[in-house]
């Protein structure tokens, strides 16, 4: 393929500058470039291990995933959801690396789409956008939980109110975004910190649990209990089609692989380093998760309990239990509230930079606004502050129904994989003819293999993760993740057919204007 038809097919052929005006560079994405370079490896390694924590995830939703087969359901559900995510992160990678752009699946569904690029990758973008801000907003939720349940710990005629939480979360997700927006420079160091709490408190949480049991005189799980006693309490007959759905709670852990492509205009050779990172993330992710959950089912001794506790964080009795103490579970509590936190800081880097990237190619309201790189802080803050601001409605939606709420959060898996196969399927319909391999580009055996496989598990789980969570179920228990998804995509869809004419450009028009004007150096 010719220079020239590299730059047709919307990709710039080297991760250094382009010559448009004096004083004026495009990045490797089209766009001006405006962010710092400030990320090293190490650091975009630990945002995307931060962003990740599968550990601290699937800590949070231990419980629910308790219901869907008990600890043999969780721990084989949770390896067979990593598979499907280890290729769908293939595929991310490959994309990121050919296409080192913020904007993420938002610009590559542009490019991989060919001549229906500009509203494949305009839904991709919500999609993608929409899945993220509801990550974090129940990241501030889980922090909120976790404080709550800190107190409740020590204070047994404790009854929690919405209220509560509602007060824990607005202060937890405006500390969060205010680090995001006024401490941009030192996102990488706190990134490197935030990967210290991740390692260091998945292995003290392990030693922990692995030691008091035999200390504190109430044994060990049995080896069936942990690998063998499937228990299904979710009332759907089908004992395959439960474990498929509890599939649903390891996605939530490692259904992240994106996250660091949001920052590949941060960091020096993001063609080379995303994938890196990509890589660093999922094999991190995996390995703490599965050694953190298979040595806190051998710490437990009372199921029941664990569904019965007082607590809106359930963990909290768990570690009750592993350490017999109320002191332990507190101490086990703020070992994984810190990298929660890092985590929670990291869901806000990645739903401020995607929002900023569809404001630059006004694709969203006030785009000259959303889409504005402070020049103080260096960094997209006012994109940063909406995400604030949208979170902070869903909190009060939860003060009046936690139903609601659910509603929003839960629908991230299915929000953010609808953007992923909007990027990689047509990426194997047009035979990748759309996109200059990059650094990590896979041979045509090996990529249709793990594409096809990746966008299929996306097409039949979407579906079976909007099924309801248990039978019987009811206005209050129903999964609302195909109402949600399916109302942002009409909304989407009508924002569509408002913008399409009126000035919306997309990723794709932003680089042929970067060619129009400058040339490649």
């Amino acid at each position: 393929m010719e220079p020239s038809d590299k730059k047709s097919q919307g990709i710039l052929p080297s991760d250094d500058i382009v010559n448009v005006d004096v004083g004026e560079v495009l990045n490797a994405s089209g766009h001006k470039q405006e962010l710092d370079r400030q990320f090293s490896l190490l650091s975009i390694c630990a945002v995307g291990i931060c962003t990740g924590n599968a550990w601290a995830a699937l800590g949070g939703s231990i419980v629910l995933a308790l219901y869907n087969g008990g600890p043999p359901g969780v721990i084989y559900e949770f390896i067979a959801v990593s598979f499907f995510y280890w290729l769908i992160a293939s595929c991310i990678a490959e994309l990121a690396s050919a296409i080192p752009s913020s904007a993420g699946v938002y610009h590559w569904a542009s490019i991989t789409a060919g001549s229906y690029g500009r509203s494949v990758g305009f839904f991709a973008g919500w999609w993608n956008f929409f899945g993220w801000v509801f990550g974090a907003a129940s990241m501030s939720s889980i922090l909120a939980n976790q404080v709550i349940s800190m107190y409740g710990l020590f204070h047994p005629s404790y009854l929690y109110q919405r209220w509560h939480v509602f007060v824990a979360y607005l202060i937890i997700t405006w500390l969060c975004c205010f680090t995001v927006m006024f401490g941009n420079r030192l996102l990488p160091a706190i990134s490197n910190l935030g990967l210290f709490f991740i390692l260091a408190g998945v292995f003290v949480t392990i030693l922990v649990c692995a030691i008091m049991p035999s200390r504190t005189g109430q044994g060990y799980a049995t080896n069936e209990f942990v690998w063998k006693e499937w228990q299904n309490q979710t009332g759907w007959s089908s004992d395959g089609f439960v474990f498929c759905a509890g599939m649903l709670n390891g996605a939530y852990a490692v259904g992240t692989p994106d996250c660091v492509s949001h920052l590949a205009e941060e960091l020096p050779s993001p063609r080379i380093n995303i994938p890196k990172a990509i890589a660093a993330q999922m094999l991190v992710g995996f390995v703490t998760a599965l050694l953190y959950i298979i040595t806190i089912f051998y710490s437990v001794h009372d199921v029941s309990s664990l569904f019965a506790n007082p607590w809106p964080f359930p963990l909290a009795e768990l570690y009750r239990q592993s350490t017999n103490s109320s002191g332990g579970s507190l101490g086990l509590l703020i070992v994984i509230f810190l990298p929660t936190a890092c985590t929670c800081i990291g869901a806000y880097i990645t739903a401020g930079r995607m929002l900023w990237t569809l404001g630059r190619d006004s694709a969203t309201p006030f785009p000259n606004w959303i889409g504005h790189v402070d020049s103080r802080f260096k960094n997209p803050l006012n994109a940063s502050a909406a995400c604030g601001i949208i979170c902070t409605v869903l909190g009060c939606i939860y003060v009046g129904s936690t139903t609601a709420f659910n509603a929003f959060v839960g629908s991230f898996v299915v929000l953010t994989s609808s953007s992923y196969i909007a990027a990689i399927l047509p990426h194997i319909l047009s035979r990748r003819r759309h996109v200059v391999p990059g650094w990590y580009w896979m041979p045509d055996g090996v990529f249709y293999t793990v594409a096809g496989v990746a966008c299929a598990y996306i097409a039949a789980f979407v579906v079976i993760y909007c099924f309801p969570y248990a039978r019987p179920f009811d206005a209050t228990s129903m999964n609302y993740s195909c109402l949600i998804t399916g109302g942002l995509t009409i909304f989407v869809g009508c924002w569509w057919l408002w913008i399409k004419d009126k000035g919306y450009v997309g990723p794709r028009r932003g680089i042929e204007e970067g060619e129009r004007r400058g040339s490649v150096i």
